[in-house]
């Protein structure tokens, strides 16, 4: 409920475990402008695991949500359609924030933006413009969708800005704040330092060892990708330690497909559960190699000066190509092998960390908010 005559309520909303290194310091900035706001965390449990999702806020040191949706899994569609029915009920019940705060571009993005909007609500959206122009992909849907209809767009990027612009967003609208998950990731580096995860997968000092995540359905939903992939892990295998923290999809489509016996045939390859946040980003920051699919890691190994592979015709984040320490590498068996080949041999750029990835996104975001809702000038 909103707290005091004047003070403004915010939702911040969380679904999927990339959405929380967002909100969290967000959260946090926010929390420090408790006499003109009061910010509560919205999750719709898109990612319905309880012990991940438990272990990242305590992690992350996110308070408990206000309210947890519990809306599982599903298809598109169904997930889509579940969240803004108990989103919209929950506004209904408990009263209209004055400010719907949305991350990224998961099925909770979208849908609690479409919720707000149609009540009138004002909508921001963080890491707004990034674009990958494929339209086969549910996440740049999303993104395009939610850019379009929200009223503050807080930019990672400078190159966000401008696809903004070209698709005839007012600019206006639009505020380049830098790269939030960077402010996750510096909050916690220190802690991050200090885990044992590499002793506790057996990992000795100094050894090279490739860190690996799969979860997009373009490389794990068809036998013949799932194939392509672990051939050329048998490969790499060969050299190194392959650590592997397996996505619950993933792990399904093995077992669907029948290729545990592929798997198990592997040298050198860890497969673990999914980690926590620290737990990863100790075993990111000190990678060879960091093979995925993921967007967020792009981000990460850039800012860590870590080669990064990355299983996709195309990325939302260029400028982690341009600038930074990523490549796209085609579905190939061959092409995977040389690519890692390479990048265990250092014969690849080293990058630089792209403008205003330093930690303090969050607090330029939380200044954008609070000059766009109590002083009612967006531009200072």
């Amino acid at each position: 409920m909103k707290s005091g005559k004047d003070k403004k309520y915010i939702h911040l909303i969380v679904g999927a475990r990339p959405n929380f290194m967002k909100m969290a310091p967000l959260y946090r900035a926010l929390e420090k402008e408790e006499k003109f706001c009061r910010a509560v965390i919205i999750h719709t449990g898109q990612h319905y695991d309880e012990k991940m999702s438990k272990l990242f806020f305590e992690e992350l040191k996110m308070p408990e949500p206000e309210a947890y949706l519990e809306v599982g899994s599903g298809s598109h569609g169904k997930q889509t359609a579940r969240i803004m029915e108990r989103y919209e009920d929950y506004i209904f019940r408990t009263g209209k924030p004055d400010l719907v705060i949305v991350a990224g571009d998961v099925n909770s993005t979208i849908a609690a933006a479409l919720v707000a909007k149609k009540l009138h609500i004002p909508v921001a959206h963080v890491e707004a413009g990034l674009r990958s122009y494929d339209e086969r992909m549910p996440e740049e849907i999303n993104r395009v969708l939610t850019d379009r209809i929200s009223d503050i767009l807080l930019t990672p990027s400078r190159d966000a800005d401008e696809n903004l612009i070209r698709e005839g967003i007012d600019p206006e609208k639009i505020f380049f704040v830098g790269n939030i998950m960077i402010d996750s990731l510096l909050d916690h580096k220190e802690k991050a330092e200090k885990s044992t995860i590499k002793s506790r997968l057996g990992l000795q000092e100094g050894e090279k060892y490739v860190l690996i995540t799969l979860h997009r359905p373009s490389n794990v939903d068809e036998r013949e990708g799932m194939e392509i992939i672990l051939d050329a892990f048998s490969e790499i295998g060969k050299k190194c330690k392959l650590i592997f923290p397996m996505h619950p999809r993933t792990k399904k489509n093995i077992g669907k497909f029948k290729l545990e016996e592929k798997i198990k045939a592997i040298d050198n390859l860890i497969i673990t559960e999914p980690l926590g946040y620290l737990d990863f980003l100790k075993l990111e920051m000190e990678a060879d190699v960091v093979l995925t699919d993921s967007g967020g890691i792009q981000e990460e190994t850039t800012f860590f000066g870590v080669p990064c592979l990355t299983l996709r015709e195309n990325t939302e984040r260029p400028i982690t190509i341009s600038q930074g320490t990523n490549r796209l590498v085609r579905l190939d068996t061959e092409s995977i092998i040389e690519a890692a080949k390479e990048a265990m041999e250092e014969k690849v750029k080293r990058g630089k960390v792209p403008e205003l990835w330093d930690g303090k996104a969050s607090c330029r975001i939380a200044e954008v908010i609070f000059r766009w809702l109590v002083e009612g000038n967006t531009r200072g």
